[in-house]
């Protein structure tokens, strides 16, 4: 099962990064080039405890929906979602953030798997995890750049 772990650094309140991290209204800013909408469940402000959302988007030239939920919850330190329904076979996305100082240290442990077997596996290796990381990365900077700026007042 593929695993993707990315730290980001950031220079803001532990608890602003947290909430930035669990906005469905930043999520749908930070992955406008997938054209990722929230659709049904939680679609605006902050996804809480045992709540849903269920997202459309656009990868690989497909329209996708995918459903995740929050199954762990532990603010500001911690939060879990998991894909309920969707295109993976399984999807479990913790979400750490640990203060240092002035500064927050955010961590993703992104751990997924795709159907078809052996097929999958071949597409996760040649494909998806970089697809995915990258995807991963571009959000976190823009939960960095909401963060460090006055950005986020627009959202929280």
């Amino acid at each position: 099962m593929p695993k993707i772990e990315i730290i980001t650094i950031i220079n803001a309140p532990i608890a602003l990064c947290f909430d930035l991290a669990r906005s469905i209204d930043l999520h749908t800013i930070s992955t406008s080039k997938t054209n990722e909408k929230a659709i049904g469940g939680r679609i605006q402000g902050l996804i809480e405890l045992h709540e849903y959302v269920t997202w459309q988007a656009t990868h690989f030239g497909i329209r996708q929906i995918l459903t995740s939920k929050i199954t762990a919850f532990e603010r500001p330190y911690y939060f879990v979602d998991e894909q309920i329904s969707g295109a993976f076979k399984s999807l479990y996305h913790e979400h750490v953030f640990e203060q240092d100082g002035e500064k927050v240290i955010m961590k993703d442990i992104f751990t997924f798997q795709s159907p078809m077997g052996i097929f999958g596996r071949l597409f996760n290796k040649l494909i998806l995890t970089a697809y995915l990381r990258k995807f991963l990365m571009t959000r976190n900077s823009m939960i960095k750049e909401f963060a460090e700026t006055d950005k986020w007042k627009r959202l929280i």
